[in-house]
C-alpha cells in the first residue's frame, strides 16, 4: 500500500515517532523525494517510500550537523518503521535510506543550511528545500531517460526560474561526466523550458 499524500506521510512518521519515543530514542533525519515534496505542499500524490538523504547529530535535543547515515539504520528506528509498515500496511522498507548515496558523489553545497525541521515526537526530520529539489529532481529526470517520468513530473511542480536551471545543470553535470549524460540533460532542459511555458 501506498502513502497516498501528506497526510499518510506525516501520519506514518508521527506513528514513528511515538515508538521511538517510548524507548527513549530520538532521532534526526533528512528526506529527499516524493515524500519531501508531498510535506512542503508542492504536489500532492502517492508515494511508495520516504527516502532518507542523511542522519543529524542531535544536541540539547535539536538536530543540528548532517551525516552520511549509518550501515545499517539503526536497529530502533528500524523496528519501528516495520511495526508502522505492518500496522499501515506499506512496503517493508518504506522507510529507506537509498539516496545516501549521494554522499559519494557531493551533496548540493549549502543544502544543510536550507533543511526545514519539523518533530514527529522523537523523530525529527529535515526536509530538503525546494532549491536542493530542484537539483535532485533534474538529475533524476535526466538519469531516467524520460521525460514521461515521475521525476521529470515533479522538476515541473516545482516550476524552477531560469536561474534556478542553470543552477541546477552546473551542480548536475558534476555528477556525471559522460557525453552520452550531458546530452540528456540537454535535452530534458530544452523539454522544461518548453513546457513550462507552455504552462504559463
Amino acid at each position: 500500500m501506498d502513502l497516498k499524500g501528506k497526510t499518510d506521510i506525516d501520519r506514518a512518521l508521527q506513528a514513528v515517532g511515538e515508538i521511538l519515543a517510548s524507548e527513549a530514542q530520538p532521532y534526526a533525519i533528512v528526506v529527499i523525494g516524493g515524500a519531501a515534496l508531498n510535506l512542503l505542499g508542492i504536489v500532492e500524490r502517492a508515494t511508495t517510500d520516504v527516502d532518507i538523504l542523511a542522519f543529524a547529530r542531535l544536541e540539547a535535543g535539536r538536530p543540528c550537523e548532517i551525516l552520511k547515515p549509518p550501515e545499517p539504520l539503526p536497529e530502533p528506528l528500524l523496528r519501528a518503521a516495520h511495526a508502522v509498515a505492518r500496522d499501515m500496511e506499506l512496503e517493508r522498507d518504506w522507510l529507506n535510506k537509498g539516496p545516501a548515496l549521494q554522499w559519494d558523489a557531493g551533496l548540493p553545497p549549502g543544502l544543510s543550511e536550507r533543511v526545514h525541521w519539523r518533530q514527529y515526537a522523537a523523530l525529527d526530520v529535515g526536509v530538503a528545500d525546494r532549491q536542493d529539489l530542484i537539483l535532485f529532481k533534474l538529475f533524476a529526470a535526466a538519469d531516467s531517460a524520460g521525460t514521461e517520468s515521475v521525476h521529470y513530473q515533479d522538476l515541473l511542480a516545482l516550476r524552477p526560474t531560469d536561474q534556478e536551471l542553470d543552477a541546477a545543470v552546473a551542480w548536475v553535470s558534476t555528477q556525471d561526466a559522460s557525453l552520452a549524460f550531458a546530452e540528456l540533460l540537454t535535452q530534458v532542459i530544452e523539454i522544461v523550458h518548453r513546457d513550462l511555458a507552455d504552462h504559463d
